[in-house]
């Protein structure tokens, strides 16, 4: 198993290498750059001496060095913390960051606990009770939540809250809370402004990995295996965990890789409507001024939350199913 997990975390750690490659070169490809923008800028406002200004921050920030220096450079800071230099808020990226990183975190591992605690224990229920009132009930909603886009329930429940009750359900915290340090009332604050977006984001998701699990389970029903266990006497219940919960699990486990990511992004919207103290915004805001390190940064948190995802994926499915094996065997 050991040997598994290295191999996997290898795995894992060429791939992000080669990702960063890919990040860079994308970031790269526009034309201009953010100084190249800020110059046109000064110049607009009557400013003289914008080259020999422009070229001064290029030699301090490295970006008249080559594109392989200048990609080696920023990638041996990621061990260490430093993600490059942001030039729209005159920072290191990863003041920039601050808490925002950790607050997205949140959310999302918030989104997929949500996503996982609710789909399972659902997705048994109707499986287990297949066509009847409650199968179909619970299905027409899981139909109703995938077919309804993340941002409309979001800008609904927004004007809901201000309509019936007269409050904003924007944030992740009380405005009062939003430059203090941590401390156990602001915690309090952000667990409970996390029940609205949590359930916005992951809705789709939740109904997505119910059908996935009913759909699953209902197979692993009907197997010989299952149906002799059934003939033989053996309790319902057993039956279900024994013989068939197991195999029916292993297409909801790998799907942490997928979800993961597919959270991430699908929130980016979600944190514009409703103001949270996420990336999302910031990214868009980096695309946009062509902030390069700050824009990669951001590109290369998600691409490491892909392959963690599929790493522990395959640590849990090597755990679950023994069929799978760790390494190969020689015939």
């Amino acid at each position: 198993m050991l040997r598994f997990i290295g191999y996997r975390t290898l795995v894992m750690l060429t791939t992000l290498l080669v990702i960063s490659l890919l990040v860079f070169v994308i970031i790269q490809l526009p034309p201009g750059d953010y100084l190249t923008t800020y110059m046109a800028e000064l110049q607009a406002e009557g400013e003289t001496n914008t080259a020999e200004k422009i070229a001064f921050l290029k030699e301090l920030y490295g970006l008249d060095r080559p594109l392989p220096v200048q990609y080696l450079s920023w990638i041996a800071g990621f061990p260490f913390g430093n993600f490059g230099y942001s030039f729209e808020y005159g920072l290191p990226v990863a003041d920039v960051i601050g808490d925002r990183l950790f607050l997205t975190l949140l959310l999302n591992f918030a989104t997929v606990l949500f996503v996982y605690l609710v789909a399972f224990p659902v997705g048994m229920f109707v499986a287990v009770r297949q066509h009847t009132l409650w199968d179909r009930g619970l299905t027409f909603a899981g139909y109703l939540g995938l077919a309804t886009p993340n941002f409309l329930l979001a800008l609904i429940l927004l004007y809901l809250a201000n309509a019936l009750f007269g409050v904003s359900i924007g944030g992740l915290m009380d405005p009062a809370y939003a430059d203090e340090p941590w401390t156990s009332a602001k915690i309090i604050s952000v667990m409970a402004h996390l029940v609205v977006p949590v359930f916005v984001i992951g809705l789709s998701g939740t109904a997505a990995m119910i059908q996935r699990l009913r759909a699953n389970l209902v197979d692993e029903l009907r197997r010989p295996h299952v149906v002799a266990a059934r003939a033989r006497g053996l309790p319902e219940r057993k039956i279900i965990r024994k013989y068939a919960l197991r195999p029916a699990l292993n297409p909801f486990i790998s799907d942490i890789g997928d979800l993961l990511p597919q959270i991430v992004s699908g929130s980016v919207l979600i944190s514009v409507i409703m103001s949270l103290p996420t990336t999302g915004p910031m990214l868009l805001s980096a695309l946009r001024s062509q902030d390069m390190y700050l824009a990669g940064s951001f590109l290369m948190f998600l691409a490491f939350l892909t392959v963690a995802g599929m790493l522990v994926s395959d640590i849990v499915l090597a755990l679950v199913d023994p069929r799978i094996r760790l390494t190969g065997q020689r015939r």
